[in-house]
C-alpha cells in the first residue's frame, strides 16, 4: 500500500511537469513572436532613414536585409520526491526544478550586385504608380515623389540627386497635383491600366464628365496643356510631347526618389556652416528653403538630443535624426516609400554571402 501511494506521488509530479512543459512551447511564440516582428519592421524603417540622412549628406547608403530569423528553445526540467514512512502519517517532499534556454539566431544578406543596383537606378514603371493608386494612396503623394516631368512640366528634377546649388522648377507641378488630389477626393479622378502595350509604359487618366465644367477640372486641363472636352488622357513614357489624348512623363528611379525626398532632412545650422550639406541659394544668394517643395511629404527634424516623441529616429554623425510621431504627412510618405522599396527591390536575389549571427545571451 506504502509503494503503491509513491508511485502514484511520483506519476502525479511527472504528470505535473510534462502538462507545464507542453504549455512552454505555445506561451514562448505567443510571446516572442510579437516582439521579433516589432524589432524588424523598427528596424527596417530606422535602416530606410538612416540611407535618406545618408543621401542628404552626400553619403553612401547601404541595404542589409534580415533574411531570416530562427530561433531554439531547449527545455530543462528535474524533479524529484521523497517519502518519509513513520508510524504517524506518511511524509512526502516534492522537489522540482527546470529552465527554458533560447538561441535565436539572424541571418542578413547585403543587398547589393548589378541586379539590386539596375533595379535601384530603373525608373519607377507606371503600373506600379497605378497599383499604388488603387492600393488607396494619395494622388498628388504618388506623383511628386515617383514623377519627374509630366508633359514637360517639371517636378524639381535636380532635386534627383544631390542636393543642387539652384532653386528647383516645381511650382506648376505641385499645383497640378493638388487639383489632382482635390478631383481624387471627390471621386471625380481616377488611374487606370491601359488596355493593349506595355503596362509598365502607358495608363489612363480619367477625369469624371461633371468635373469638366468645375474650376479644378478645367484648371487641370489648361496647366497640362490638354485639348479639353475630354476624359481619357493616355500618360506615357513613350512619346516626348503632348500628342492631343497623350502626356508624356518622365519617372524618377527609386534611387531618385529617395534623394527627392532625402531634401526634406533639416541639418543641424553648424553644419550648414561647415559645409557638410549643400546649401541652396536663390537668385538673389539668399539660402533656399526645401520645406517649399518637401514640405507637403517629408520633414526630418535634427537635435543634439535624443528626441522624446519620434515615429522613427537614428543617431548619425552625433545628431539625432527624427520624424516626429504626430506628423501624419511625413509618416505616410515615409509608409510609402517602404512599399515602393519593396516593389523596386525587394525580390532581388542576394548575390553576396549571407552574414549569420548567433545572438548572446
Amino acid at each position: 500500500m506504502i509503494r503503491l501511494r509513491i508511485v502514484l506521488f511520483t506519476l502525479g509530479v511527472l504528470l505535473i511537469v510534462l502538462n507545464g512543459c507542453s504549455q512552454l512551447g505555445p506561451g514562448r511564440i505567443e510571446v516572442g513572436r510579437g516582439h521579433y516582428n516589432a524589432v524588424v519592421q523598427q528596424t527596417d524603417n530606422e535602416q530606410m532613414l538612416l540611407n535618406l540622412v545618408r543621401l542628404r549628406y552626400r553619403d553612401t547608403p547601404f541595404f542589409l536585409q534580415v533574411a531570416s530569423v530562427s530561433t531554439n528553445f531547449e527545455f530543462q526540467v528535474s524533479a524529484d520526491t521523497s517519502a518519509s514512512l513513520n508510524t504517524g502519517p506518511d511524509v512526502y517532499g516534492l522537489g522540482v526544478a527546470g529552465k527554458m534556454i533560447e538561441s535565436p539566431t539572424v541571418t542578413y544578406t547585403p543587398l547589393q550586385g548589378d541586379l539590386f543596383v539596375k533595379e535601384l537606378l530603373s525608373p519607377v514603371s507606371l503600373s506600379t504608380v497605378v497599383l499604388l493608386y488603387h492600393s488607396g494612396w494619395a494622388i498628388d503623394r504618388i506623383f511628386n515623389v515617383t514623377m519627374q516631368y509630366l508633359n514637360g512640366i517639371p517636378n524639381a528634377p535636380s532635386a534627383s540627386g544631390p542636393t543642387p546649388d539652384g532653386v528647383p522648377e516645381y511650382a506648376v507641378f505641385h499645383r497640378i497635383t493638388d487639383l489632382l488630389r482635390v478631383l481624387q477626393k471627390r471621386g471625380d479622378v481616377t488611374l487606370w491600366q491601359a488596355e493593349g502595350g506595355v503596362p509598365a509604359q502607358s495608363m489612363i487618366l480619367r477625369i469624371a464628365p461633371r468635373a469638366l465644367d468645375l474650376p479644378e477640372g478645367s484648371q487641370l486641363v489648361e496647366l497640362l496643356r490638354l485639348p479639353p472636352g475630354k476624359t481619357d488622357y493616355t500618360i506615357t513614357t513613350t512619346v516626348d510631347s503632348s500628342n492631343g489624348e497623350e502626356m508624356s512623363v518622365v519617372m524618377r528611379s527609386l534611387m531618385a526618389s529617395l534623394f527627392y525626398v532625402s531634401q526634406g532632412v533639416q541639418p543641424l545650422p553648424e553644419d550648414e556652416t561647415r559645409g557638410r550639406v549643400t546649401v541652396t541659394r536663390d537668385a538673389s544668394g539668399q539660402p533656399f528653403d526645401w520645406r517649399r517643395v518637401t514640405g507637403e511629404l517629408m520633414q526630418i527634424h535634427s537635435s543634439v538630443n535624443q528626441p522624446e516623441f519620434a515615429a522613427v529616429r537614428v543617431q548619425y554623425r552625433g545628431t539625432w535624426f527624427y520624424i516626429d510621431d504626430s506628423d501624419l504627412t511625413s509618416k505616410s510618405t515615409f509608409a510609402l516609400l517602404m512599399n515602393l522599396f519593396a516593389l523596386q527591390a525587394g525580390d532581388v536575389p542576394a548575390t553576396a554571402p549571407v552574414l549569420t549571427l548567433p545572438v548572446a545571451r
